[in-house]
């Protein structure tokens, strides 16, 4: 609520607002009598937790009536600010949310299992995985012009399965 005084004659007031909309001004014109003080009353229309913090204007007026030339003016700068019960409620759910968000990364970074901290894949993933470009890499039988004696030619069946061993050891490496 604002509060106005004047001393001499009568004098006429304006109120105006940068976001019209969103609030009402009860008596946003009128006449101010000599030796008298007016309140103005504005109240917010719209009061929701998107609009604490926003800032908004209104410019008071005043001009003389006789002559309705503009005498002085000042701007009110007005914030919406959440109550105390509604500030405790948000801070609330905002320590949810970061509770909930560190218990999900604990989780995620929690393994059950008693593994030893390592810089890479075992030796023997490893291992299995040269074994199996190898044998990707051996002729397939029927094929006739090869260095490679035949005993060491593989089956197409063979070739699939060393295939998807290494696509299981992929997998595995990217994992850890």
């Amino acid at each position: 609520m604002l509060n106005m005084l004047f001393v001499k004659g009568q004098h006429l007031k304006t109120v105006l607002c940068t976001t019209p909309n969103k609030y009402v001004v009860i008596d946003a014109a009128g006449a101010v009598k000599p030796q008298c003080c007016v309140d103005i009353v504005i109240r917010h229309r719209d009061v929701r937790s998107c609009h604490y913090g926003v800032i908004d204007k209104f410019r008071l007026q005043v001009s003389e009536q006789s002559q309705r030339k503009a005498l002085g003016r000042k701007e009110v700068i007005s914030t919406l600010l959440p109550s105390a019960k509604e500030q405790q409620k948000e801070e609330e759910e905002k320590r949810i949310k970061e509770h909930l968000t560190e218990s999900l990364f604990f989780e995620q970074s929690f393994q059950p299992e008693n593994r030893s901290v390592s810089s890479g894949p075992s030796l023997l993933t490893v291992f299995l995985g040269v074994v199996c470009i190898a044998a990707l890499m051996l002729p397939t039988r029927g094929d006739v012009e090869s260095l490679v004696p035949l005993y060491l030619h593989l089956s197409v069946n063979q070739k699939l399965v060393a295939a998807y061993i290494l696509g299981l050891i992929t997998m595995a490496i990217l994992r850890t």
